[in-house]
């Protein structure tokens, strides 16, 4: 590849709730790229992005946004419209992926388990139809524990204003144990972080502060759990139809043995603090190669 084939444009930002941190995603993957020799050019993701991008005409595109547009399938339909070559994964895949309810139903039809969903009564109060359990009431599609709400038995059902009026919710069975993730690059996972937070569950803070958790890696569990983890989140990439690197999120009940499958990010955080970086640099990948790669297999829809 030429030096004048190498123009990447970084799209970054936009107006959903995980903007900030896709900005942070965005430097750290621009000066990746720029030491493995790619020119960089970060794009803040706006309406009249089309026209930027006619306007810069990069060879290809590094996806960093994180949300609703940057994955549910949008921008990967405009990049293959526009037919320019982006990395991550693409359009049907995205959006069956950000859906957690049909992606859940997806999971369940190839062997993996997931929470039990219930059925959501939304009124004055958000609460689920005959189910008296702890449970866990969050946006249908959203990422990085956005809106994410865990109820127990004892706690009273949260308002319906607790989120915007236009996001889908959903319900599933809280699932109490150890949280574990897993990065599956290219269709094979690299290994299994156990994710330790203070708080009771791994939240936005938790995710992207400094010292908000503490990766394991690889995570202390029994050879057979990280085996069945590992191809759980395999499969889940292929039956999904993902490219490039996505993360595979669990909970593992130890008390009762059993894992459960909470979600597959097709576009994972690649910030100082996020999972997919540290676990390709346990497995001697630096965040040069991994950008680089990702990069050098980006690709539109076929």
């Amino acid at each position: 590849m030429s030096a004048q084939d190498r123009v990447v444009a970084v799209l970054m930002g936009g107006w959903g709730s995980e903007a900030a941190v896709s900005r942070v995603s965005a430097s750290f993957c621009s000066k990746a790229a720029r030491i493995a020799g790619w020119d960089t050019v970060e794009v803040e993701f706006d309406r009249d992005i089309v026209s930027r991008l006619k306007e810069l005409n990069p060879d290809r595109v590094l996806n960093a946004l994180h949300g609703q547009i940057g994955e549910d399938g949008s921008v990967q339909g405009m990049l293959n419209v526009m037919n320019i070559p982006y990395t991550h994964s693409g359009v049907l895949a995205s959006a069956l992926a950000m859906d957690k309810v049909a992606s859940g139903l997806i999971f369940t039809s190839v062997g993996i388990s997931v929470p039990q969903l219930l059925h959501l009564i939304e009124d004055e109060y958000v609460y689920p139809a005959d189910f008296t359990g702890a449970h866990v009431i969050k946006p249908r599609n959203d990422g990085s524990s956005v809106g994410v709400q865990i109820i127990t038995e004892d706690s009273a059902p949260p308002q319906r204003s607790l989120w915007d009026e236009n996001v889908q919710l959903m319900a599933e069975e809280y699932i109490p144990g150890r949280e574990l993730t897993v990065t599956v690059l290219d269709g094979s996972a690299l290994c299994v972080t156990e994710i330790m937070v203070d708080t009771n569950f791994y939240d936005y803070e938790a995710k992207y502060k400094v010292g908000g958790s503490n990766h394991i890696l690889p995570a202390d569990i029994p050879d057979d759990v990280a085996a069945q983890t590992c191809d759980w989140a395999e499969r889940a990439f292929h039956v999904l139809g993902c490219r490039g690197v996505a993360r595979a999120d669990f909970r593992w009940d130890e008390d009762e043995n059993q894992l459960y499958m909470l979600e597959v990010n097709t576009q994972p955080g690649m910030t100082a603090t996020s999972l997919v970086p540290e676990q390709a640099a346990y497995r001697g990948i630096s965040g040069e190669a991994l950008v680089n790669h990702l990069l050098e297999t980006a690709q539109c829809d076929e």
